[in-house]
C-alpha cells in the first residue's frame, strides 16, 4: 500500500523483512524486485507522493515540490547548485528520461582500480537489458527533435563531431515540454509510474513524508530505522519505527552518505561521505534569428561525444547536450540585473541552449550535523575547470556552426557575446575562476563507494557494508568514480543487481 505520513495520526511502527530508505530510482527497483521474490518490504520516501494530477506545470510550485531544499540545495561555496529529487520516485519523477548505460571503459576501470567483481560489461549486459525493457526505453527518431535539439544535431553535423540520438523511456509523450517539471500526461515510464505500483501490487508498502533519521544496529547488524512522520510543511508529527532482517541506503549519495554519518555507523575504510562526484556543467546560449521556442517538445534528444574520453585522466572529459529551461530557470541563469537582464529574457524565444556537463575528477565531501542540516563541500579541482572551459568554448563553436547570429558566455561578471569562430579562444583566455557563471549539478555518486577491499571502499561489491551485515547500498553512492554519462539506467541496473543479495541476506 501507499501510506501518507502527513495523513497518518501518531508514531507509526512497521515491520519487514526488508527495510529501504529512499524511492528514487535505486530504491524503487530494489522494492520492486525484493517484493517479486515474495519477501515483505517497507519503502521510506521524505517527500510526497505526488502523481501526474498534481504535476500542473506552474513552475514555482513545482520546484517546491519535486526538488531537494525547494531548489535551491547547492555546495557549501555556493558555486555549484545541486538538483535533486525529493518525493516518491525521486529524480525519476524530474528527469528528462535520458538512458544510457554506464560505458564499458567505466566498468572496466572499477575493476582494475577499485577491486569492483562481477561488473564488467558482460557481468551486467542482462541486468541492463531486463531494465531497459521494464522500463520502456527506447530510440529517440529525427521526428522527435524539437527545434533546439535540431539545432544542436545541425552544429555537430556541420563540424564533423561524434553526436548521436539518445534514448529515454517515455511513452505516449505529448512534447509538452515539462519534463523537469513532472509529466502531467504520465508518459514517464519511470519508478513512480512503472515499479512502485507493481511493487505494491505485490505487497509493499510506501511510506511518504517519512524522513528516516538513524539507521539502527545489534551486535554488528543492521535491525532497522527511526525517524520521524513530517506534515505538509516538513514538521515532525509523529515517531518511525521500522525493523527489518536488511536495511537498504537507497537516499542518493548525498542522502545516503549523510544518514551513514548521523547513525555513526562503523567507517574503517574512512571513506563514507567522501569522492563525491557530480558532473557540474555550465551552459552557452546561442541567439537565433528565428524563433526556437525551445521549451517546446522533448528535451536532450540527441548529444556531441566528440570530447569525450572515458580514460582516467583525460584531457577530453566533457559531454555536450542540449538544455533548455522555464522563465524562472533561464532568469536565474541569466547575469545581470533590471532593463540590461530584461533585454537579454525578451530574446528567450529566439535562444538555443546547451551544457557542457564534465566527466569530473574532483573528489567531493558530504558530511552531517545532528541537527540533520547536510554541508556539500565539492570545489572543482584545476583540471575540472580546464575541462570545463573547454566545454564551453566547444559548445560556443558548435552553435555559432548551428547558424547562431551570437553566442552569450553567461559569465557573472563581465558577461560576453561571441560572433565569429575566430573570438573562441576568448573562453579559454578567460577559464572558469571559482563562481565565475553558474553552475548546476544533477548527478551526484560515489560517497559509499563498492569494492572487495574493505581498505578502500564502504560495501563490497554486492552492495553489503563492509563492518555493518544485513546492510546494503543501491543507490550512485556505489559508483567509485564518475560515469560521464546519465547515471538513472546504471542506478536502476546496480540496485538490481544488488537485489539477489539483500533477498538471501533476508531469506
Amino acid at each position: 500500500m501507499f501510506l501518507a505520513g502527513r495523513d497518518h495520526a501518531g508514531d507509526l511502527t512497521l515491520t519487514a523483512d526488508v527495510v529501504v530508505v529512499g524511492t528514487g530510482a535505486g530504491g524503487s527497483m530494489m522494492v520492486h524486485d525484493v517484493a517479486a521474490a515474495g519477501l515483505s518490504v517497507v519503502a521510506l520516501e521524505m517527500g510526497a507522493h505526488a502523481t501526474s494530477r498534481d504535476f500542473n506545470r506552474v513552475e514555482d510550485q513545482m520546484l517546491e515540490l519535486l526538488f531537494q531544499d525547494r531548489g535551491a540545495r547547492s555546495t557549501s561555496d555556493l558555486e555549484v547548485r545541486v538538483l535533486q529529487g525529493h518525493g516518491v520516485g525521486g529524480s525519476t519523477v524530474h528527469n528528462t528520461c535520458l538512458c544510457k548505460r554506464t560505458p564499458d571503459e567505466v566498468l572496466e576501470d572499477w575493476a582494475a582500480r577499485f577491486a569492483v567483481t562481477g561488473a564488467r560489461p558482460a557481468d551486467l549486459a542482462p541486468a541492463f537489458e531486463a531494465t531497459e525493457r521494464d522500463l520502456g526505453v527506447v530510440d529517440i527518431t529525427d521526428a522527435q527533435l524539437n527545434e533546439n535539439n535540431r539545432l544542436f544535431k545541425r552544429g555537430v553535423d556541420a563540424l564533423g563531431w561524434r553526436g548521436g540520438y539518445l534514448r529515454h523511456n517515455r511513452q505516449g509523450c505529448t512534447g509538452a515540454g515539462y519534463c523537469e517539471l513532472g509529466c502531467p500526461f504520465d508518459a514517464k515510464q519511470n519508478a513512480l509510474k512503472v515499479l512502485l505500483p507493481a511493487a505494491v501490487a505485490r505487497g509493499a508498502t510506501v511510506v511518504s513524508d517519512a524522513r528516516v533519521e538513524r539507521v539502527t544496529t545489534r551486535g554488528g547488524r543492521a535491525t532497522g530505522v527511526t525517524g520521524v512522520l513530517v506534515d505538509a510543511l516538513g514538521a515532525p508529527k509523529g515517531a518511525l519505527t521500522v525493523t527489518g532482517k536488511v536495511v537498504v541506503l537507497a537516499g542518493s549519495a548525498v542522502g545516503s552518505a549523510a544518514l551513514h554519518q548521523r547513525s555513526g555507523l562503523p567507517d574503517p575504510s574512512g571513506q563514507a561521505g567522501r569522492n563525491l562526484r557530480m558532473h557540474p556543467g555550465a551552459v552557452v546560449a546561442g541567439l537565433f534569428d528565428h524563433e526556437v521556442a525551445g521549451w517546446k517538445g522533448i528535451p536532450q534528444t540527441y548529444e556531441c561525444t566528440e570530447f569525450l574520453d572515458f580514460a582516467h585522466g583525460s584531457d577530453r572529459r566533457v559531454w555536450l547536450v542540449p538544455v533548455f529551461a522555464h522563465p524562472i530557470g533561464t532568469a536565474t541563469q541569466i547575469p545581470g540585473f533590471g532593463a540590461k537582464h530584461a533585454e537579454v529574457m525578451r530574446k528567450y524565444p529566439h535562444v538555443a541552449a546547451l551544457t557542457a556537463m564534465v566527466h569530473d575528477e574532483t573528489a567531493g565531501r558530504v558530511t552531517a550535523a545532528r541537527s540533520g542540516r547536510i554541508t556539500i563541500d565539492y570545489h572543482l579541482e584545476p583540471d575540472d575547470r580546464r575541462q570545463l572551459a573547454l566545454g564551453l568554448e566547444a559548445g560556443a563553436h558548435l552553435l555559432l556552426a548551428a547558424g547562431a547570429r551570437e553566442v552569450i558566455v553567461p559569465y557573472e561578471v563581465a558577461p560576453f557575446s561571441i560572433r565569429r569562430a575566430a573570438d573562441l579562444g576568448a573562453i579559454a583566455a578567460r577559464g572558469l575562476p571559482r563562481h565565475a557563471m553558474p553552475l548546476t549539478a544533477v548527478h551526484p555518486m560515489g560517497t559509499l563507494r563498492m569494492g572487495d577491499d574493505p581498505r578502500r571502499s564502504v560495501v563490497s561489491s554486492r552492495g553489503e557494508h563492509h563492518a555493518v551485515k544485513g546492510l546494503f547500498v543501491a543507490d550512485g553512492s556505489l559508483f567509485p568514480t564518475s560515469i560521464g554519462v546519465p547515471p538513472q539506467i546504471s542506478i536502476y541496473t546496480f540496485a538490481r543487481r544488488v537485489a539477489p543479495h539483500v533477498v538471501a541476506a533476508a531469506r
